[in-house]
Parts: C-alpha cells; structure tokens; sequence
C-alpha cells in the first residue's frame, strides 16, 4: 500500500468501536503538492424565510433598520441590520436587483421552493420542480466526498408543494428531505453502522474517547503541521458534541397547536442560540474534515410555525413570521430588524471560522475555497422580488469581494415595494427591471469548475 493510499485509508476510515471519524486532509500522507484541482472548492447556501424589513424613506425607521445598504460598489454603509457583518467586509458581498422571473409574482409563503432552482412551479395548480444549484455541484463534487451533500433545515423533512421544507431538489425535480436534528447529523458523520455503535457512543462521554488510541498512534507520525491540524479538528468535533444535548432540546421541545405569539418553551433563548450555531458547526465540521462539499440549510419554512418560527426568541423577540405583520406597530421596523441582524450575525460567526481555518489541502484559509450564500426569496412582506442575498468567500474561485452590486434598472434605492404590509401591497404593480438570479447561479457553477452556461431555463452569467 503506497502513502497516499494509507493516507486515504485513515482518512475516511479512521474507526474505532463503531465510531467512524473522517479526517482532514493532512499533508504526511499526501504524494506531492496539491494542485488546484484537489483544493476542495464549497458551496453552501443559508435560505431564510420571511424576506426582511424594508422601510419607507420617510419612515423614521429608514435610516437604522433597512436591510440593504446605502452608497455605491465600494463605498456602502451597513445598518444596523448587517454592521454586525463590518469585520467582514472585505470578504462580503450583497446584492440587490435579483430575483427569479418566474416567481415575481408568487406569494411570499409559496416561493421557497424556487429560490436555488427558479423552476416555474406557480402558486397553485399542477406542481413540478426542477433541480437546485447545489445539487447541480453535487453531481461533481460528490465524486470526492462521503457525501455528495448536507441538506439540513430547522424543521425538517421536505415538507409539501410550494411548502418546502428543504432547498434541495433533486435532478427530476423531487424534495431532498433534510435533517433538523444536530445529534442525527453528527452520528451521519460520525458513526459507523456498526450494531453496537450507538449503545457505545450512548455510554461514552464523548465519540472521541472510542477513538483515542488510534488518533495517538496516528500523531505520532504527523508532521508538526498536521498535528496542528488535526488537534484544531478534533477539539472542534468535541466542542460540537458536548454542545448537541442543550441544542437538541430546542428541536426537540412540542410545539403546542396555539398562538405561538404567547407560546412558552420549556426550552429557554440561550438554546435557540445553541441550536443555530450547533448547525453551523456540523456544517464547517463536515467542510473540514471533506466529508462533503455542498451544503444547504433552511432556516425555516414559509407561513410560519414550527421550531423555526420561535428562533427569533434568541433575541427576546416573539414569533419570527409574525414579525413581518406588525412593521407597522411601535418598534415594529426595529424587531424585524432585530432579527434579521441574528441571522446575519449567526451567519457572519460561521464566516469568520471558515476564515480563521487554514485550508488543509490549498493555499489561503477554508473561506477563500468556499462560495457561502445567504438569502431570501422575499425583500419586503411576500414580495419576491429584489431577493436580499449576501455572499462570503470564494477569493480561490474568482469571487472579488468588498462590494454592494446593484443590479437592473429603476430600483436602485431599493424602494419599490418598501414600506407594504398587506398583501395588497405585494400584489401591486412594480414599475422597476431586475436581473434573473439564475445568472449568477451559472457564475457560482462556472467558478466551481462545472461546465455550463445556462441554468433553470434561462441563458448567461453574471459579470462579477
């Protein structure tokens, strides 16, 4: 057996007592430099529901609480629903003037199924979907990887037509179910199908300690380097595994048939918190240690109800969904606000450790060989249109970030729409042009190395 097939072999199958625990890529084991061809290259895409607040100009609330920026390409001002993302300006971009043709005039509570395929499901009648763009990467990228992709949402499932609770779509158009639970994801990852394996992993304080003897003799022939590396990676899949009783609470917790305005879980807004970014890590855990290189995960389902819908108690506030109907109340602006900068900040947490991660196989950091999306199929209550989309990483793939693209014509303050609260308001006639997202679909899939020059139906790229 040559070292590179050693290598191979501990890496996917390092076990011990039907615990299984893929390793990073560690160079003592590799034959030769990496080309660029063995960098992984990422996608993942964060889907949230319930587009974000989108105040009128001549609203007091305009200045603090709008989501999208102010000012040109390079020189845009955050509010205080994205300034949590200032530390990571120069690795963030944020569009405006985007959305999928075919869907411009659905009903914000029908659209999520179309934001990573734009198929042209409708809002009612016959129903067939088209595959998403992950799952477009995943046909190559799973070639190299365990998985060929992680579909994680809050609720779980796939839920129904034009209710979905998955973004991932297969290439006949079907619902990948996801996974809501992190103590499911991380046996998936971690445990073998061995009969004994979850009684064991059930008694031992942590999957790690089945595994200690193997990881020391395997220390011991590691450059410094890898030894760097693989402590980093081990002390990230205990932190992640001590984390997962508090986080299982929150998914675990009844969710009553009731006014969720007035709900009270026993599960407390510290474990909605725990929740969240115990997803997130079981997302850079799998990147890190190659498991797969796509990901997508669903922060909640459309219309409310749900786990999802209560996450929005992290930060002291109540039902998410109910927030975009009561804008228009006392402090209303600033509580959707409120929430959309959690989710930005979840999301800029995650970001920031893919930067702080060294890329194990390539050159730069884990973020740099990594396209993150973050986004929603609704800007202002059920409008799709002008999805409000922010993207991370990707300097490795041609992605050249620090900017805030607008895109088309006659929107470029982002006010159509603004201000609606009513589905009147989302019915109304929107006099402004905007781009197809499928064209920066193709740049993502073009970036990632996967020939094509169309996606969803529809031709080209975008200039970025």
């Amino acid at each position: 057996m040559n070292n590179k097939s050693i290598f191979l072999s501990r890496r996917k199958f390092l076990q011990g007592t039907g615990v299984s625990l893929a390793l990073p890529w560690l160079e003592t084991f590799a034959v030769g430099k990496p080309s660029p061809d063995e960098t992984a290259k990422r996608f993942v895409s964060i889907y949230h529901p319930d587009g974000v607040g989108l105040p009128l100009k001549k609203d007091p609330a305009w200045k603090d609480w709008s989501w999208f920026p102010r000012g040109g390409e390079k020189d845009f001002q955050l509010t205080k629903v994205l300034d949590v993302l200032e530390p990571l300006r120069s690795e963030i971009t944020i569009y405006s003037g985007l959305s999928h043709p075919v869907a411009r005039k659905v009903h914000g509570h029908s659209n999520a199924d179309q934001y990573l395929t734009g198929a042209p499901i409708g809002g009612h009648g016959p129903y067939q979907n088209t595959i998403s763009v992950d799952q477009v990467y995943a046909e190559k990228a799973g070639a190299f990887t365990r998985h060929a992709s992680l579909v994680m949402s809050t609720n779980g499932g796939v839920g129904g037509p034009r209710g979905a609770q998955t973004q991932s779509f297969n290439r006949e158009g079907r619902p990948i179910p996801a996974m809501n639970k992190p103590k499911q994801i991380f046996d998936m990852l971690f445990v073998t199908s061995g009969k004994d394996a979850a009684a064991r992993l059930a008694r031992s304080k942590s999957a790690l300690d089945l595994l200690i003897e193997n990881t020391r003799s395997l220390g011991r022939e590691l450059s410094k380097r890898d030894q760097d590396t693989l402590n980093q990676y081990l002390d990230a899949v205990r932190d992640t595994e001590l984390k997962l009783v508090k986080a299982q609470k929150w998914i675990d917790t009844p969710i009553p048939k009731v006014d969720t305005r007035n709900l009270h879980l026993d599960a407390e807004p510290k474990e909605a918190r725990l929740y969240f970014q115990t997803m997130y890590e079981l997302i850079y855990l799998a990147f890190l240690s190659d498991s797969t290189r796509v990901a997508t995960f669903q922060l909640g389902r459309e219309n409310g109800e749900g786990p999802h819908d209560l996450l929005s108690r992290a930060v002291g506030l109540g039902a998410a969904h109910h927030l975009t109907h009561e804008v228009k109340k006392p402090d209303g602006w600033k509580n959707l606000g409120t929430y959309n900068r959690y989710q930005a900040e979840e999301f800029g947490r995650f970001v920031q450790k893919l930067k702080d991660t060294p890329e194990p196989n390539g050159k730069g950091n884990m973020l740099d060989n990594t396209f993150a999306m973050h986004g929603s199929a609704s800007s202002s209550f059920h409008l799709s249109r002008n999805y409000p989309i922010i993207s991370a990483g990707g300097k490795n793939l041609g992605f050249n970030n620090g900017r805030y693209l607008k895109f088309g014509k006659g929107n470029e303050d982002n006010q159509a729409g603004a201000g609606i609260d009513t589905d009147a308001g989302w019915q109304g006639k929107v006099e402004v042009e905007e781009l197809p997202l499928t064209k920066l679909f193709v740049t993502i899939l073009q970036r990632l190395g996967v020939e094509t020059d169309s996606f969803g139906g529809l031709t080209g790229s975008l200039n970025i």
